[in-house]
């Protein structure tokens, strides 16, 4: 073979290496191109979380052991998907109650369900907090929240996952974090027991919407 021929046999290898090169990044730049287009379309919206009421069965501070809390309380609380297009997957979520930031108690686990587009679900977990251990400054916050408004802010938080859903593709999980302001009012039924406040079994109709982070 002459070295003629020889270089344009290295020329032809050179040109279909570039045309294989050429067409493999033609292809993956197409397939990003389509994932981007469909997340686009169908970016998943997070899902609006409303507490739509709470009965409170016990709210009680420093009984019998000081600088503790004990509550008992059920909510109701409901989830709107807004997607027309993507479902949404619930996995690991967990309800308590929080004041001042302090967890006041357990966690309570809600089933896993699966919401269709533009579905409801609703959950009324019950909330117990025997005995919780509270920092100091709670009884005195609490008593300042009684006398200024004559009620308490409750947190309702939800932790856990969320799964999108479109067509038969399903994502992986995502954390989502749930926040529900709840205004517990003692008026016309308190008073102050043992340092804290004690309140007879009543039911709130809230209807407060929550904050979602995903």
């Amino acid at each position: 073979m002459s070295v003629k021929e020889c270089g344009h046999h290295s020329s032809q290898r050179r040109n279909l290496l570039r045309l294989i090169l050429g067409a493999t990044a033609a292809f993956v730049l197409l397939i990003l191109l389509t994932i981007f287009l469909i997340w686009v379309i169908l970016r998943p919206t997070k899902p609006r979380f409303t507490l739509q009421d709470a009965t409170l069965y016990a709210f009680n501070l420093s009984t019998p052991t000081p600088n503790t809390l004990t509550l008992t309380m059920q909510v109701t609380l409901s989830s709107h998907n807004p997607n027309a297009r993507v479902g949404v997957y619930y996995h690991a979520l967990h309800v308590y109650a929080s004041y001042r930031s302090q967890q006041i108690s357990l966690a309570t686990a809600l089933p896993d369900t699966y919401q269709g587009h533009r579905d409801f679900a609703v959950w009324s977990p019950f909330l117990f907090g025997n005995v919780v251990p509270v920092s100091p400054f709670v009884l005195s916050s609490l008593q300042q929240d009684q006398s200024a408004a004559g009620a308490v802010l409750v947190n309702v938080k939800v932790n856990g996952r969320v799964k999108w859903k479109v067509g038969s593709w399903v994502s992986g999980r995502y954390h989502i974090y749930v926040n529900c302001p709840a205004y517990i009012s003692f008026a016309g039924d308190r008073s102050i027991a043992a340092g804290g406040l004690v309140a007879s079994p009543v039911k709130f109709r809230l209807l407060q919407s929550c904050s979602v982070d995903v």
